[in-house]
């Protein structure tokens, strides 16, 4: 009766029935009777109590009654209990030995796992499938693909590589190495392949960035006439999303609704809401989380995490501010909603996340920390971003890369470039992501040399193979530092063909040193690589409005226009009294509206008694010259700015985030209000930092 209810997953029911028996029954019982009992505790104070009586009936030295304590201890994370029994037992049978060697692999105790199995092979005991299957995780675990090599060689050799269950775990390790091709080996080699072996070759390639073989496989798969399950559709989401393949995302949302999953299962779900957020349809992906009829926090979650990288950070906080009501957030929400208060610098809101984080101490988790990092720094902050720095721990790149980061965006790259070297001193290895931020660094602030060299460091010393975004910053430093000729050689040596970054890159140096030609020459290798890209456009229109060639300017925009593409409206963010306010050019709807012109006038006045002259080149339309100094004073970091001016006390810092690059003109106004009002004007454009004093600028105007 115990056996039956454990069996159908009814484990209370199964414990209750074996008191009775002990209780009532006057039965005593025997060997046969702990090890199903045991399997169903659910709490430790159920195991433990059973334990006693193990001892008192005098079953402690019975094998298998050991063996099952063993593993129970091992489910409840008690390792010292379940280690004690293990070497006080006088004889081990091979469940004994994979009861201790899989409850330290389910725990994540690697080292201690290798020990119990290098002791077990010592006493002369063959692993058999069990003790493969736990063991061969730890390997990819703890990077050891020889270790993980040779038990596949032991396996042949014992005529185990057949067994269905060696063979499934055999292509989970492969494909945690990144070794496909003997992941498809074994696959091939395989006589009987199950829902499981066909998982796990198709999460091979979609882990491994091949979502055209993971996809043919999964084809494969149904031919053969094996169904799809739930996992398998976490994988094929995410393959659908991979390929950017909005139409077979529809056909597999339509797959799992014919099927019923939504509604029987919450992991079918939220691959669906994934997959669409991925894509960059949210309306979808909201419409199918709000049919979901159970949420869990990865549904909350994967809804935030979708809003914040599609940019809609405040949708994110609008989500976020809804599962506090339902449900209490975990670590991975606050990694999903810091991105957003850092996109829309929603600082105050940030800092209230951090005291949460304080009380509960997972600020100090590394990926929650890199995140507050990374808010403080894009916030402005970038004090308090050290601060943290020095707190969290510092083994891996995350944290590192984070605050070179920050640095580099704020225009101090020397200081980026003393945290690498401060990076190496303590022999934590760099990765793809740590170069692009040194490069971008050096870009932000002209360090040709300096560049240079962290690009060869990158390949020959770290052996990192650069990909396009590396290439990007390399062509925007040659760019930004006047060497156009340089940058266009360079995009011609790259061993890989230019993306719409490099290209972009080049073109946005030409608009900054008005190189019309190859303006031009690079537009159009722009439009042949990514023809949809609005921004790309307004740069070659922006280029030729310059220089007043017009008839160019109407051009451009023809061209955008007939492809109904239009430009990204310009707006500009303010945290101020708990609120954040958000402006776009031209605004005439906010409720102070009056006063924030009225601030501006008086403002535009004061600057030009100091020698300010408006520069119409940044007025990207043919009008009369008054219009074009109204269309400036209405910019939408302007109008920012003045507000924050009349609700904030004098002469304390104002915070401006732009989503596109500050105009010139803008630039310099910003710099007379700050001596005008004795204020520190930080602002945060698509590109780096500005931070305004005493009518200085920290870029020294090298932007």
């Amino acid at each position: 009766m115990v056996s039956a209810y454990v069996r159908t997953g009814h484990f209370r029911e199964a414990v209750d029935c074996f008191y009775q028996f002990f209780l009532t029954s006057g039965l005593r019982p025997d060997f046969y009777t702990f090890a199903p009992v045991l399997k169903a505790c659910k709490n430790p104070l159920d195991g433990m109590r059973i334990h006693c009586l193990v001892l008192k009936l005098g079953f402690e030295w019975d094998v298998f009654v050991t063996a099952s304590l063993v593993h129970m201890y091992t489910r409840f994370r008690a390792l010292g209990n379940a280690r004690k029994l293990f070497d006080d037992m006088p004889v081990r049978d091979m469940g004994s030995w994979n009861a201790m060697i899989s409850g330290y692999c389910q725990n994540s105790n690697a080292a201690e796992a290798l020990d119990v199995l290098n002791e077990m092979r010592s006493e002369g005991v063959l692993m058999d499938p069990v003790t493969i299957v736990s063991i061969l995780p730890i390997c990819a675990q703890l990077d050891d693909i020889l270790n993980g090599m040779s038990i596949h060689v032991y396996s042949i050799k014992r005529g185990l590589e057949y067994d269905l269950f060696v063979s499934n775990a055999l292509i989970n390790m492969y494909a945690k190495f990144g070794e496909l091709a003997n992941a498809q080996k074994v696959l091939d080699n395989m006589v009987v392949r199950d829902v499981v072996s066909w998982n796990s070759i198709i999460a091979a390639y979609e882990q491994n960035d091949d979502p055209n073989r993971a996809l043919a496989l999964f084809y494969d798969m149904q031919l053969t006439g094996i169904s799809p399950d739930y996992l398998t559709l976490v994988s094929v989401t995410s393959i659908v999303a991979q390929l950017g393949d909005s139409w077979n995302g529809k056909s597999v949302h339509g797959f799992v609704m014919r099927r019923g999953w939504i509604l029987k299962d919450v992991i079918s779900g939220n691959s669906v809401v994934d997959m669409y957020s991925k894509l960059g349809d949210m309306s979808s992906a909201r419409a199918v989380f709000e049919a979901l009829p159970v949420k869990d926090v990865v549904s909350w979650n994967t809804l935030i995490t979708g809003y914040t990288q599609n940019g809609l950070a405040s949708e994110a906080i609008e989500v976020f501010d809804m599962m506090q009501k339902e449900i209490a957030p975990n670590q991975a929400t606050w990694v999903s909603i810091l991105p957003a208060y850092s996109n829309i610098g929603a600082l105050r809101q940030g800092m209230r996340v951090h005291g949460l984080l304080v009380k509960s101490s997972l600020y100090l988790d590394i990926f929650v920390g890199t995140c507050l990092i990374d808010m403080y720094g894009k916030c402005g902050k970038l004090d308090d971003a050290m601060s943290l720095f020095y707190e969290v721990p510092k083994m891996t790149s995350v944290p590192w890369n984070a605050v070179i980061s920050c640095h580099g965006i704020h225009g101090h790259a020397e200081k980026a470039l003393k945290l690498f070297r401060e990076m190496r001193e303590e022999r934590v290895k760099p990765d793809h992501v740590t170069f692009v931020s040194l490069l971008s660094a050096c870009s932000h602030s002209g360090l040709v040399e300096a560049g240079q060299w962290c690009f060869n460091v990158m390949r020959e010393e770290y052996g990192i193979e650069p990909i396009l975004k590396h290439y990007g910053c390399m062509v925007d430093m040659f760019g930004r530092a006047g060497h156009l000729e340089k940058a266009y050689n360079f995009i011609k040596d790259m061993p890989v063909k230019p993306d719409a970054s490099v290209w972009g890159a080049l073109l946005g140096a030409c608009r900054i040193h008005g190189n019309i030609d190859l303006g031009a020459f690079a537009s159009e290798r722009l439009f042949e690589v990514d023809s949809e890209n609005v921004g790309y456009y307004v740069l070659m229109s922006n280029i030729y409005a310059n220089i007043g060639k017009w008839e160019g300017v109407d051009k451009v925009r023809t061209l955008a226009r007939d492809m109904g593409l239009r430009k990204t409206p310009g707006w500009s963010s303010i945290e101020a009294n708990n609120k954040v306010d958000v402006f776009y050019t031209g605004n005439q709807s906010h409720p102070k509206c009056e006063e924030i012109y009225k601030e501006l006038r008086n403002l535009n006045a004061k600057m030009k008694s100091l020698g300010h002259v408006p520069d119409y080149s940044f007025v990207l339309q043919d009008v009369e010259e008054d219009e074009k100094e109204h269309i400036l004073m209405s910019h939408s970091e302007r109008l920012a700015i003045a507000f924050g001016i009349i609700s904030t006390p004098p002469k304390t810092p104002i915070r401006i985030f732009k989503n596109l690059r500050v105009c010139g003109d803008c630039h310099n106004a910003t710099k007379y209000i700050s001596k005008i009002t004795e204020r520190e004007i930080i602002v945060r454009d698509s590109n780096r930092f500005h931070h305004f004093k005493d009518g200085v600028c920290s870029c020294r105007d090298y932007w």
